[in-house]
């Protein structure tokens, strides 16, 4: 809700400077900090509360479709990705290399000592399918031991130019999934089934509504014969790419060594896959959810879904004020909604309640309760959603009410915030996918606004010197090609780009 004159609790607005705003929350809602290394962060406890629960939600999901967790080494020797050609490539200018084990003071200075470099240099992970397909080719041996299905939650190091916390980092948190099957099509089953659990991880949990869909040649994942996404369009109209999934073919597998005896006793190279998502889904989450007051965090990934916040005078009433919250906190406590208790924090931090409140709206708390001592004599709570934080006269939405009727209706209330959250975000993005230009010149005039959204064209799907063309008229007009939307309609045309007959639909945007 957009309401004039109205003090917001940030310092800038969405509409005045949107880079602004989103390191505004960040900042605001003690999300993540500087840490004293370029492109690297600090998570702070409440945006690393956001990740336990992505991280929990997505464990639970990756362990029901039948795949194990485990871990691999954060340093690779360079001699892993020297067999993997086009993987090295793709990744060569991104890749943290160490060379020396040890430090030594030279004039003074802590400096790499000259005799402790080593034999090989290391990799510091940019991701793991090299080092976790050496692992695969001692542990497949038949087609007995396929399908091979392992994930791990890690960090990985991709040395970014340009960065921004949560979207771009030079390291970041992640989990990717790898897998290895004896045929094409029971791994591209698999590439499909990661495909389809994060989107409707995003669309359930994070009530972030995404398009799912294969990515052009141009932008697959290095080395793989498909790249799959979810791409999530943010409150400026740009992109976010919030997860992928890839089928490798056999190549990753002959170049690692990944072979199996089939039933006839014959050898055969395994199908791998593999596809992850990161924290970068955080930052999704903000700007798909935030306000000009903060973040509004969906209650499925919020570490607190319900703060109560007393209203301490420094009298004879705080005592009762007190009792009647912890009261009130351990009725909540008993209350289970998506099948989990409801999480709830007394927040009895020594400082004002305005303040309190205000600190919990910036960081997206979905509800903020608050107590006085009237409240107590009369048996009530007031009650703010974080979804609806005014009324439309620009005042703060606080509700009255009985606190056993908010008891009773807590769990509904936090199912119709997740609700709403995700209907305001579909309703943004259906609204802002045009589907009517059919030439290059009104492709580009339609991303000359300030919210430009996304556009869905028709083309030939080209190769080679067809889509090296097509990219770089799209890089002139900072435009890129999104992905073919699994559920688009029939194509009826010809070729935005090239005037050849269309076989597919494409989605084009800018993004992030």
């Amino acid at each position: 809700m957009s309401i004039p004159n109205i003090k917001h609790a940030l310092p800038v607005t969405r509409a005045a400077d949107f880079a602004a705003w989103y390191q505004a929350v960040v900042n605001e809602a003690d999300l993540a900090e500087e840490s004293g290394v370029r492109g690297c962060m600090v998570i702070r406890p409440w945006g690393y509360g956001i990740w336990e629960r992505i991280q929990k939600l997505m464990d639970g999901r990756i362990k029901a479709a039948g795949v194990e967790n485990c871990y691999f080494p954060l340093f690779i020797p360079l001699n892993f990705f020297s067999e993997e050609a086009d993987h090295v490539e793709g990744f060569a200018k991104e890749m943290a290399v160490v060379t020396h084990h040890r430090l030594k003071a030279i004039d003074g200075k802590l400096q790499p000592d000259p005799d402790s470099k080593l034999e090989e240099p290391l990799i510091v992970r940019p991701t793991s399918e090299t080092v976790i397909g050496k692992a695969m080719s001692r542990w497949v041996q038949s087609w007995r031991d396929l399908p091979l299905l392992v994930n791990q939650w890690a960090n990985v190091v991709r040395w970014e130019m340009r960065t921004r916390m949560f979207l771009r980092t030079s390291e970041f948190l992640w989990q990717e999934g790898h897998t290895a099957h004896a045929d094409e099509a029971d791994a591209r089953r698999e590439t499909m089934r990661a495909l389809e659990m994060y989107r409707d991880f995003a669309e359930t949990e994070l009530a972030m509504p995404v398009v799912a869909g294969e990515k052009p040649e141009n932008e697959r994942f290095p080395g793989a014969v498909a790249t799959y996404s979810i791409e999530a369009m943010m409150q400026d109209g740009k992109a976010l790419q919030a997860g992928t999934s890839h089928y490798l073919g056999t190549g990753f597998a002959e170049a690692a060594g990944i072979r199996y005896q089939d039933a006839e006793g014959t050898q055969q190279y395994a199908h791998t896959t593999s596809w992850g998502t990161s924290t970068r889904m955080i930052g999704g989450v903000i700007m798909v959810h935030g306000d000009d007051d903060g973040l509004r965090c969906p209650p499925m990934i919020a570490p607190h879904q319900i703060v109560i916040v007393p209203m301490l005078r420094d009298n004879d009433e705080d005592a009762a004020v007190l009792a009647y919250c912890e009261e009130l906190a351990k009725a909540l406590g008993e209350v289970d909604v998506f099948r989990e208790p409801v999480r709830v924090l007394l927040d009895r931090k020594p400082l004002k309640a305005s303040n309190k409140r205000w600190a919990w709206v910036k960081k997206g708390a979905p509800i903020i309760v608050e107590v006085g001592g009237r409240d107590v004599a009369g048996g009530n709570v007031s009650v703010l959603r974080r979804d609806r934080l005014y009324t439309e006269a620009g005042k703060t939405a606080s509700a009255i009410m009985p606190r056993a009727d908010f008891v009773a209706n807590a769990a509904e209330m936090l199912r119709d915030i997740q609700t709403s959250l995700y209907t305001e975000a579909r309703e943004r993005l259906d609204a802002n996918i045009r589907r009517d230009i059919t030439d290059k010149a009104a492709l580009a005039a339609a991303f000359e606004g300030d919210k430009p959204g996304w556009v869905e064209v028709e083309w030939a799907k080209p190769t080679g010197a067809g889509l090296e063309a097509v990219e770089a008229w799209l890089k002139g007009e900072k435009l890129t090609l999104r992905n073919t939307p699994i559920d688009a309609a029939p194509v009826s045309g010809t070729c935005i780009f090239s005037g050849e007959k269309a076989v597919e639909r494409v989605l084009v945007g800018r993004s992030y």
